[in-house]
């Protein structure tokens, strides 16, 4: 029961990742609507917050499976 409870508890920044990821790309899109001159630096530095702010949600992922199977 307190595993499942700590499970649950790592993984609520779950939440955070998908509101980021929302918000970086609705940016990004908006971003390259003002001025389509800039898209290709928009999307590199998209992709690389992209990669940044997914990073986080594995080690979440990671740190829940760590507690629910090893400990």
């Amino acid at each position: 029961s307190a595993k499942l409870f700590g499970a649950a508890i790592a993984v609520l920044p779950l939440f955070g990742v998908g509101l980021g990821l929302g918000m970086l790309f609705s940016s990004v899109i908006t971003a390259i609507g003002r001025n389509p001159g800039v898209a290709d630096t928009v999307k590199g530095a998209g992709m690389l917050y992209f990669a940044l702010v997914e990073a986080l949600a594995l080690f979440a992922l990671g740190i829940a499976l760590l507690i629910l199977f090893v400990f």
